[in-house]
C-alpha cells in the first residue's frame, strides 16, 4: 500500500455502477462524489428524500455531468430494505458501500423491534446486502466495502443478546454493532471465496473524522454539555470528512485490496492516509461469525441462498 494515497489515486469508474448507503452528509457524501468524480453512476441510499435530494443537487454542482439519484432506503425498517432492493433499476453492481449508521443513541428499537444500533449498523446492512447479492455476483470484479469503527474493540458481540434486552450501555450497544460489521465481513468473505466468486467483501473505518455523528446521540438525550463537547473536539482534534473518507474509497477501488481486509487512517488509526488497520481477534473468529450469520437470517428474514447453490 503506498504512502500518501488519496481521492486522485482513485482508478477510473466509468461504466460501474455504486450505492453509498448514508450518502446524504459527512463520509458518505464525499464517497459518492469521489466515485462519481471519477465516472461512476452512484446511488445516493439515503433515510430521508428532502436531505438525499438536496446533496444529489449539491453533488452535481460540484461535480457537474455527476450519474447520481437519491433512492429511498431506511436501515431501520426492513420492508424499505426489501423496496430499495426490489426497485433498484440495475442487473449489475459494481460496488455496494454500507456506509450508513448511528452512534450512542439513547435506547430504542426499529420498526421491526431491534435495538437501533444493531439493528442500523449491521442488520439493516445484512439484509440490504443479501437482497444485492445476486447483482454483486452477475458483476465481475464487484465489492461490498462495510464501514466499521475502531470502537469495536470496546465490545465483542453477545450472541445471547444481540438487542441488548438484559442490560443497554449506549457505546457498549454500538461496539457491539461495530464487531457484528467485522464479523460480517469475515464471514462473507469466507462464503463468498467457498462459493468461487470473486466478490471483495472488505472492512473500513475513518479514524476520528469530522461528521454529524458525534453530535446525534446526545441531542437525542438531550445532553447538550456533551453535544457541544462533540462539537468542540470535532473542530480541533478531528480530521475532515474528506479525509475520513479516504480509507473507504480505498477499500472500494484500490486495485491491492484483500477479501477481509480492515482500511483506515494510518496513523495510529487517527488520522493520515489508508493503511491496514488493527482489529480485534474476536472480529476474525469463524465460530462467531457463523453464529452471528444464522443469527441474522433469521432476524431479518434475508437468506443467502445464492451462496448455497
Amino acid at each position: 500500500m503506498s504512502s500518501g494515497w488519496n481521492e486522485q489515486h482513485i482508478p477510473e469508474q466509468h461504466g460501474r455502477t455504486a450505492v453509498v448507503t448514508g450518502a446524504n452528509s459527512g463520509i458518505g457524501y464525499v464517497t459518492a462524489r469521489e466515485l462519481a468524480r471519477k465516472g461512476a453512476r452512484v446511488v445516493l441510499a439515503c433515510r430521508s428524500e428532502a436531505r438525499g435530494t438536496e446533496a444529489g443537487d449539491r453533488l452535481v454542482t460540484e461535480v457537474p455531468g455527476a450519474q447520481v439519484e437519491f433512492a429511498r432506503l431506511d436501515l431501520g425498517d426492513l420492508a424499505s430494505v426489501r423496496e430499495f432492493a426490489r426497485t433498484l433499476p440495475y442487473d449489475r453492481l459494481d460496488l455496494l458501500i454500507n456506509n450508513a449508521g448511528v452512534m450512542a443513541l439513547p435506547y430504542g428499537t426499529t420498526a421491526d423491534g431491534f435495538e437501533t444500533q444493531f439493528g442500523v449498523n449491521h442488520l439493516g446492512h445484512f439484509a440490504l446486502t443479501g437482497l444485492l447479492l445476486p447483482a454483486l455476483l452477475d458483476t465481475p470484479g464487484a465489492r461490498v466495502v462495510t464501514v466499521s469503527s475502531t470502537t469495536h474493540a470496546l465490545a465483542n458481540i453477545d450472541i445471547d443478546d444481540l438487542n441488548s434486552e438484559h442490560r443497554y450501555r449506549r457505546w457498549v450497544a454500538y461496539a457491539r454493532s461495530k464487531t457484528a460489521n467485522l464479523l460480517f465481513t469475515h464471514e462473507l468473505a469466507r462464503r463468498l471465496a467457498a462459493h468461487g466468486s470473486d466478490v471483495v467483501a472488505a472492512a473500513a473505518h475513518p479514524g476520528y473524522a469530522a461528521t454529524n455523528l458525534q453530535a446525534a446521540g446526545p441531542r437525542m438525550a438531550g445532553r447538550r454539555f456533551t453535544e457541544r463537547f462533540m462539537a468542540v473536539g470535532n473542530r480541533f482534534f478531528a480530521q475532515s470528512a474528506q479525509a475520513g473518507a479516504l480509507p473507504t474509497l480505498y477499500a472500494a477501488t484500490a486495485p491491492d485490496v484483500s477479501p477481509d481486509s480492515f482500511t483506515g487512517p494510518s496513523l495510529a488509526g487517527w488520522r493520515g492516509s489508508p493503511g491496514p488497520s488493527w482489529r480485534a481477534p474476536w472480529t476474525h473468529n469463524d465460530q462467531a461469525g457463523e453464529r452471528l450469520w444464522v443469527a441474522s437470517e433469521r432476524l431479518t428474514g434475508v437468506s443467502y441462498d445464492v451462496l448455497k447453490a
